[in-house]
């Protein structure tokens, strides 16, 4: 099992939700952190409640002109980087004929654009240190799609398809890649998540309410990343839903059709 203690982790999306705990959870482990997310007060706010040490970098994940030089900045804070947690995300809460291309291209923008160009900025550093590990929250989603969620589940299959290949060409390197996929988790989310017309949903989901704790999906994160697992599943029956479908495609069709998602 690989130690977490004084290992160098960026975490992306830190300020609420999955990220948010995570950065609780690790600063409890002995990381040092690097937290990012648009807004400065929520990053102090999780700031405050981390043991150890933390430093703040703000940065938007659809400014891709200055990702290059927020990467430069989180190398320079501590020297290195051990690990990049890419949590920054966005979902979704709206039917294909009612969401706008526009839609579409922000949640690939904060979801895949963004997260991978932090991953190429940081991969030859793993490679030159020959240690590294890229950790990505992706979702139940990622391995299927629901309805009201299309953009979203595109976003997240996305994902598994680029850290597949960085997997298989950087392993030699000693760089590892740790895919989550949470199902249900209790957080915020459903909040931001972008409506057709581009607005935020501004409301918690029923379902989004009765989700996991998010210290407990947190804590199961934390869990894998010491076991350096490739792919982890976290949640309840949803996550049986992978199996159906893996296994019985038909069958998985008839249920998710039928599936309420808000």
């Amino acid at each position: 099992m690989a130690s977490l203690s004084n290992k160098v982790i960026w975490v992306t999306g830190a300020s609420s939700g999955i990220g948010e705990a995570l950065a609780i959870a690790l600063s409890r482990k002995g990381a040092r952190l690097i937290l990012s997310a648009r807004r400065t007060e929520e990053l102090d706010r999780v700031k405050q409640n981390c043991v150890g040490e933390a430093q703040l970098l703000p940065l938007d994940l659809t400014a891709a002109d200055t990702l290059d030089d927020v990467t430069r900045k989180a190398l320079s804070l501590y020297g290195h980087i051990d690990v990049l947690i890419n949590n920054g995300g966005i979902s979704q809460r709206s039917f294909v004929h009612e969401t706008g291309m526009d839609v579409y291209r922000r949640i690939m923008e904060v979801n895949f654009f963004g997260g991978i160009a932090l991953t190429r900025n940081l991969v030859s550093h793993f490679v030159s240190r020959k240690q590294g590990q890229f950790v990505v929250i992706s979702s139940v989603t990622g391995k299927y799609g629901t309805p009201f969620r299309s953009g979203y589940a595109a976003s997240k299959h996305a994902l598994h398809g680029f850290y597949d290949a960085v997997r298989a060409e950087y392993w030699k390197d000693n760089v590892r890649v740790t895919m989550v996929c949470p199902g249900v988790v209790k957080t915020a989310i459903s909040y931001s998540a972008l409506k057709g017309d581009g607005s935020k949903n501004n409301k918690m989901d029923d379902l989004q309410s009765k989700g996991m704790p998010v210290e407990k999906c947190a804590d199961a994160i934390v869990n894998a990343m010491e076991n350096e697992r490739d792919e982890v599943y976290i949640g309840g029956k949803e996550v049986l839903m992978i199996y159906i479908k893996r296994f019985f495609p038909s069958l998985f069709s008839k249920i998710i059709r039928k599936v309420v998602v808000r």
